[in-house]
């Protein structure tokens, strides 16, 4: 990444030192040209301070700007040299002073753009208290902007802030199907699935949301099996808290109900074997409630007494668990989730339908 940054980086600053040269003897629109030059330097320090940070910097953007940026200093050199055209050339030579103007402001937007881009891509404990909004770019997309910083925080910010990121991205993704394919087309998903793997609570559960709402149309399970959710997935389901392990099943049941042959790659990760766990374990401990003593072993008051208390210690647990009842993800309740979790769980493994053929 850093390579390709630097790589599309050294161009814009070409382009600018030359500005900042050719505005030197210009001869026309002096004012105007000492003004653009002073701007380029100002954007030439940025753009260097982007290639010294080129590990940190997010692609998608990153691309974006610097090629908007190459562009407009391409447009502004011409410009420049255009005023710095003296005898016949300087005769022959029209430049409109809007041209001239517009180009002034067009550097202000770079500006802009580039800060921005910076900003965004440094932790936040290393950023100064100035917030610097949308940058000129987003005048015309700023949903995209914005859910490009939110995969810039995912990528380089602390645990707290992937977190919030994170849940931003669960709300846009739940507002509006667009976004979550702009989501899966910026690439989010690496580091949403990075955040589930190692986040903290809040974070895995947020991340596992979102992914599991990316997966409203067939196409987007490609991307999603691709980038190693099935992995990640069979991890949570062995290791994970109980309420991010809630989140995962009701994530797998959608991304199945969508697309049902990527049932294959769960089976190869255990995660259907893990979701079977869970319910057999679920059965047994509910099953386990309802023991009934023996009649032949009932010989004495004492046993009768052991008894009774045992049965209303059943009844108390009940109500805890009644109590104790955690919500189900996406506004499912038990019952749907139970059928759900069976429509994954369902599917016969490849060793099961050579033994029936």
């Amino acid at each position: 990444m850093a390579d390709i940054v630097k790589k599309i980086l050294a161009r814009p600053i070409q382009l600018a030192d030359q500005i900042i040269k050719e505005a030197e003897f210009a001869c026309k629109f002096k004012t105007d040209c000492y003004e653009i030059k002073n701007k380029t330097e100002k954007l030439v320090a940025l753009l260097r301070q982007a290639a010294r940070a080129s590990n940190d910097l997010y692609e998608r953007p990153t691309r974006r700007i610097i090629e908007d940026t190459e562009q407009a200093l391409d447009k502004t050199l011409q410009i420049v040299i255009k005023c710095r055209a003296n005898g016949f050339r300087r005769i022959y030579t029209i430049i409109p002073a809007a041209q001239v103007r517009k180009s002034s402001t067009t550097i202000d937007n770079l500006i802009g753009n580039v800060s921005w881009l910076l900003r965004v891509c440094t932790p936040a404990d290393e950023r100064d208290d100035e917030y610097v909004g949308l940058p000129p770019i987003a005048a015309n997309e700023p949903i995209l902007c914005l859910i490009w910083e939110q995969i810039a925080i995912l990528c380089c910010g602390n645990l707290d802030d992937r977190a919030d990121a994170a849940a931003s991205l669960v709300s846009l993704a739940r507002d509006n199907n667009r976004y979550g394919e702009t989501i899966i087309d910026e690439g989010g998903l690496a580091p949403l699935l990075k955040l589930a793997k190692e986040g903290r609570l809040e974070g895995q559960e947020s991340a596992v949301r979102t992914i599991g709402l990316l997966a409203y149309k067939p196409e987007n399970v490609e991307p999603i099996i691709n980038a190693g959710a099935c992995s990640v997935f069979s991890k949570i389901l062995k290791e994970g808290h109980m309420k991010v392990q809630i989140v995962v099943a009701w994530a797998v049941a959608t991304i199945t109900a969508m697309q049902p042959n990527c049932k294959d790659h769960f089976l190869q990760t255990n995660t259907i074997r893990l979701l079977v766990s869970h319910l057999a374990y679920e059965t047994i401990e509910e099953h386990s409630k309802y023991s009934i003593v023996s009649k032949n072993k009932i010989a004495s008051i004492h046993a009768v007494l052991m008894a009774k208390n045992s049965d209303d210690e059943i009844k108390k647990e009940q109500n805890d668990d009644e109590n104790c009842h955690v919500a189900r993800p996406g506004g499912l309740e038990g019952g749907d989730v139970q059928m759900h979790m069976h429509q994954v769980v369902s599917v016969k493994s490849p060793q099961q339908k050579t033994r029936k053929e």
